[in-house]
């Protein structure tokens, strides 16, 4: 750094990667800012500027002591330690002692009183709250969101049928041929701790998740125009459940507010997604597994005219930022999570996602907003071609999907009745293939579920929670 450089932040003054200082004697009082800078995402400290920016300067002893000082305090106040580095500009006013201290990969560092600090602002702060030293610990690998204990939940919140069948299909053997007690066969697969389910386990298994964490949901609004408005929306949906059917509901919704195109296929035939589906199901997965689950807030799937937003809690963990990931580096954030989510949700591997939406779909913008403590992924939408002014809306046929629900949205109807209606003298095979694509859509439910092939079913639109 030379003079010029040193004076342009100077005058910007100080803030979260800038710290003036008149002097040090106190060794724990610089420890202090090293760890605060190592903790957060680094910066410089500059001594010999006071609080206003005023250039008091240092003579060749204080720099002599200084360094001295750093010495110390680096090695021996600052657990693990650190390595900052430390360079001497010359002003007209003395000595300038620029100390540059990187963002840490052993987080948390702590003083010699064992305690935490972190840049606050242009200040450091004196971490106390749980979460946040949580965050700290889980940044560097020693402690995982997915891992820890959910205290107030048993082994009974759990839906074991569902658990007996992934353990079946993943591993070709039934549960009760292991021979051992659930808490046992639990923590082999690092689902419980001490006798207690944890996260992962509630999030994959549990009956009603959303019990004990009420904010690791799902929350769904299309919106329609191109901006957030408080109380004009098209569709909303508070999405809870275990992570399989929080990926399964923000399909269907994504699903029936978003366009279906031809694409080749028949005039009367549902229709593809106008984005590829592929694009979501990477994006929904990414979200719903990576996600911060130290931080108490729900995934946001918005949709606008131009755009989808999918914004996660937690911002990128570590030195990862939207190249690397765009390119497939990663970092596990909940590495419990990810190995069982690979066996049951259509997740296909470590890194693999993000690469593969953008190869679907090429007007996808990430955004690591650290300040806001969230990561988004932006979907933009593609213009109809010819658009027709709203008052001179555009004359298509109507679709056999769109029949179907038009139908049904007035009650119930049996598949026969729907034909009726169509003006078909009997049940098609394209009608057939329209009512279960909108099943497996989340679309339309059975009125009586226990009698799926039952010639006097009927169907109705699913009701949104």
């Amino acid at each position: 750094m030379n003079e010029a450089e040193l004076t342009a932040i100077i005058a910007r003054g100080e803030d979260s990667r800038h710290q003036f200082k008149r002097d040090f004697s106190n060794i724990d009082s610089l420890a202090a800012e090293l760890i605060a800078f190592a903790n957060t995402r680094g910066g410089s400290l500059l001594i010999g500027v006071d609080d206003s920016g005023n250039v008091g300067g240092l003579d060749v002893a204080d720099v002599s002591r200084l360094n001295q000082l750093l010495s110390n305090a680096s090695s021996q106040n600052v657990r693990p330690p650190i390595n900052p580095t430390s360079s001497n500009v010359m002003t007209e006013n003395g000595l300038v002692v620029v100390i540059d201290v990187a963002e840490g990969l052993n987080k948390p560092y702590v003083d010699a009183q064992g305690r935490i600090w972190v840049k606050s602002g242009a200040d450091k702060r004196h971490v106390t709250a749980r979460e946040e030293m949580q965050r700290l610990f889980q940044s560097s690998g020693l402690v995982y969101a997915d891992e820890v204990p959910v205290q107030s939940a048993t082994f009974n919140d759990l839906d074991q049928d569902a658990l007996g069948k992934y353990f079946g299909r993943r591993y070709q053997r039934s549960v009760e041929s292991t021979g051992l007690a659930l808490p046992q066969l639990l923590a082999n697969l690092n689902l419980a701790r001490d006798g207690v389910p944890n996260l992962a386990a509630l999030m994959l298994f549990g009956k009603s998740p959303h019990v004990y964490k009420p904010s690791f949901i799902v929350k769904s609004v299309a919106f329609p125009g191109t901006v957030l408005h408080g109380n004009r929306y098209l569709d909303s949906e508070d999405i809870d459940g275990d992570l399989f059917e929080q990926y399964r509901r923000a399909m269907a919704f994504l699903k029936r507010n978003l366009r279906h195109v031809q694409g080749g296929q028949g005039f009367n035939s549902p229709g593809l997604l106008e984005i590829p589906e592929d694009v979501f199901e990477e994006l929904l997965v990414n979200a719903l597994v990576h996600r911060d689950y130290f931080l108490s807030a729900p995934i946001r799937l918005l949709i606008f005219s131009d755009r989808v937003e999918i914004i996660s809690p937690g911002h990128l963990p570590n030195h990862l930022d939207t190249e690397k990931i765009r390119y497939g580096i990663s970092n596990l954030r909940n590495p419990v999570l990810a190995s069982h989510a690979f066996h049951m949700l259509p997740y296909r591997g470590l890194g693999s996602g993000i690469p593969r939406a953008f190869a679907n779909w090429s007007e996808i913008e990430l955004i690591d907003d650290r300040t806001g403590n969230q990561f988004k992924a932006v979907v933009r939408r593609r213009v109809k071609d010819n658009a027709q002014p709203e008052s001179q809306p555009e004359s298509q046929p109507e679709s056999l999907e769109k029949a179907v629900l038009r139908i049904l949205a007035e009650g119930p109807a049996g598949k026969a009745e729907i034909s009726a209606r169509l003006g078909q003298k009997r049940v098609s095979g394209q009608l057939n293939k329209v009512v279960r694509a909108l099943l497996d859509a989340g679309m339309i439910e059975h009125t009586i579920p226990e009698k799926p092939t039952s010639r006097m079913q009927k169907y109705r639109i699913r009701l949104i929670g």
